[in-house]
């Protein structure tokens, strides 16, 4: 539900619903699960709230979940790592921290460029499309440089 809302542009009811699913994935009172809990854990609920933030464009919220669930996350989960660090790096880019989004941004690209995602190449294009209000910043255009081809596929 967070996401819909949060894709409706619907912060408040977004927000909330994040934070039933905290109460409802932390009830150890004998309530009956929600159904969606069988593949929903901590760090995928983390991961939701980092997108909602993302979305909302708070990133004030969203850069530090997002770099702890990705200081946990395995390596060997290219394509979710790659999918990850896209919402950090415009995280980062809303949080007018255009360097160190270009830095998560090439990570993004190197990541996802061995798969065969549409998902991760359309978020790749996403996060470039974001540097490009920070063409004027060395390292946002250098990536821009390296990559911008990829805006055209």
């Amino acid at each position: 539900m967070a996401w819909a809302h949060t894709r409706a542009g619907e912060a408040q009811p977004a927000l909330r619903a994040l934070g039933q699913a905290h109460v409802a994935l932390d009830a150890t009172d004998g309530a009956p699960t929600p159904s969606w809990a069988y593949w929903v854990n901590r760090e995928e609920l983390e991961v939701m709230d980092a997108r909602v933030f993302t979305e909302l464009r708070r990133p004030l919220r969203a850069v530090p979940l997002l770099q702890n669930v990705l200081g946990r996350y395995e390596a060997t989960h290219a394509r979710e790592v790659a999918l990850y660090r896209s919402w950090l790096a415009v995280a980062l880019a809303d949080a007018n921290e255009p360097e160190q989004a270009a830095e998560e941004a090439r990570r993004v690209i190197d990541t996802s460029g061995d798969l065969s995602s549409e998902r991760t190449a359309e978020r790749a294009r996403m996060v470039l499309r974001r540097l490009k209000e920070y063409e004027g910043v060395p390292e946002a255009r250098e990536v821009l440089a390296d990559y911008g081809h990829l805006l055209l596929a």
